[in-house]
């Protein structure tokens, strides 16, 4: 039990000024494996003041100086890279060998990343009589999700820091604890107060104050499109800036000519990456009618590889879902699905045989999914794919622009030139061209309702930054 009685505020550990106190769950057993304080906008109005505080500091320490302290918080991560991943693997579900990997290892990567980008970076340039300079955009909130818990925090907080600017986070209330170990290294390393705050609770109390708060001046979130929605409407009127990574509906297109065995598996495993808790899930499968059956017996394969089971068990390569709440939307989807006619190939609404505790959802896979069904336009975020066969090439791209995300996906061809034209037309932010690897330092976000702005890299410090213009 690892019960969390404080706040962090102003570099100290504080209590809220709330009572409650939020349970936090073991998503493989549905143990309580502890609590944090429900915050109160009262601690928000605490924490944008401090941070408020230290931004006239902050903001002019030398830029080397803030390289130094993102260094040390780099060096911070992965001492306690062990304490991450244990503590991911049992909030969100996901299997330990893959959390060192991913949960510890993309913060690792991406804190790692911004020393160097940040020397490079054209901070000021001349454009004619003009001294152009990028400021600090000021005091950011920063409002992140459960699934990558860390991961999240971490690509808002290093450019963020970086630029100049302060931060109040809240992380979500589903898997905190990873928050309270980056507070922790933050402590160590003597960030200087207020620079880093961090407030825990529910997102319409703690989230909602942030997005309201005057002396907030970005708001940063990644989450669901409905609560992204929210957050820019609360925003917009103070005229915030707003940056947004929401939902997907991303779709793996495969051409004729593609490796099919490899383009299946492919994409079978990146639909249940983290239990299918990722927004860049390719959670639609597009495959040619000639296709059609021998692309569903390999994704069925496949699908039945994926062992659900206890994550910190070796031989599990499927681990739960975060919390009932999560379990209980995807098995009704599944059952959406099914009531709409698609083809059920493996899987279904069933818990897992011998699985009896913990938040588990079989590895489904439904064919023949029409493409205005439910389960191919909604984001179900489980391990859940739909495979949609198609004429041709002009109904491929069709089907995968046919949707209100536009976040990530994915193409296949045996023909670089065909795989270019094909991924140049989807209206997405990325596109894995033959199973292209993630790349960090890329622009990373969305077209349409998948979000405004983009994180990683050069890109995602920019974010951080106000334009100026000195005329001489």
């Amino acid at each position: 039990m690892q019960d969390r009685n404080q706040i962090y505020i102003n570099g100290e550990w504080v209590a809220s000024t709330g009572s409650e106190a939020i349970p936090v769950y073991h998503s493989a057993t549905e143990e309580v494996l502890g609590h944090v304080p429900a915050g109160t906008a009262e601690d928000v109005d605490r924490a944008v003041k401090a941070a408020r505080a230290a931004f006239d500091s902050w903001s002019q320490t030398p830029l080397e100086t803030r390289i130094d302290y993102v260094q040390r918080l780099h060096e911070g991560l992965k001492a306690r890279a062990e304490d991450i991943a244990r503590s991911a693997s049992a909030e969100v579900g996901m299997p330990f060998k893959l959390a060192q990997m991913i949960q510890a290892g993309l913060p690792i990567a991406i804190s790692g990343s911004y020393p160097g980008i940040a020397k490079e970076f054209p901070f000021e340039e001349e454009v004619g009589n003009s001294l152009v300079v990028r400021e600090p955009v000021g005091v950011v909130g920063c409002i992140t999700p459960w699934n990558y818990p860390l991961h999240q925090i971490i690509c808002k907080v290093a450019p963020a820091l970086t630029a100049g600017c302060t931060v109040v986070i809240k992380p979500s209330e589903v898997a905190p604890f990873t928050a309270y170990i980056l507070a922790e290294i933050m402590d160590k390393i003597g960030l200087p107060a207020g620079v880093f705050n961090m407030v825990t609770g529910f997102g319409p109390v703690v989230g909602e104050a942030i997005a309201t708060h005057p002396q907030v001046d970005m708001v940063s979130f990644t989450g669901s499109t409905r609560a992204g929605k929210r957050v820019a409407a609360l925003g917009a009127d103070q005229v915030k800036r707003i940056a947004l990574e929401m939902g997907g509906k991303s779709a793996s297109v495969i051409l004729e000519g593609a490796d099919l065995k490899k383009a299946v598996s492919t994409s079978v495993g990146n639909c249940y990456l983290n239990s299918g808790q990722t927004c860049t899930a390719h959670t639609r499968m597009l495959v040619p009618e000639s296709l059609y059956q021998e692309a569903s017996e390999l994704a069925v394969a496949a699908a039945q590889a994926f062992t659900p089971g206890d994550p910190f068990d070796e031989k599990t390569r499927l681990g739960p879902l975060s919390s009932d709440v999560q379990r209980e939307r995807v098995r009704g989807y599944i059952r959406k699905g099914l009531e709409e006619g698609a083809e059920l190939l493996t899987g279904g609404a069933e818990p897992p045989e011998g699985l009896d505790k913990g938040y588990f959802v079989r590895p489904t896979v439904f064919g023949r999914v029409d493409p205005d069904a439910t389960i191919a336009q909604e984001e179900i975020f489980g391990p859940v794919l739909s495979i949609i066969p198609y004429k041709d090439e002009e109904d491929a791209v069709r089907i995968a622009n046919d949707s209100i995300y536009g976040l990530a996906g994915g193409v296949w061809a045996g023909d670089d030139e065909q795989a270019m034209r094909v991924a140049r037309r989807i209206r997405t932010g990325q596109i894995d061209i033959n199973g292209g690897q993630f790349n960090p330092l890329a622009p990373f976000g969305g077209y349409k309702q998948s979000g405004l702005g983009r994180e990683f890299g050069k890109f995602g410090l920019e974010e951080f930054l106000e334009v100026k213009s000195l005329q001489r």
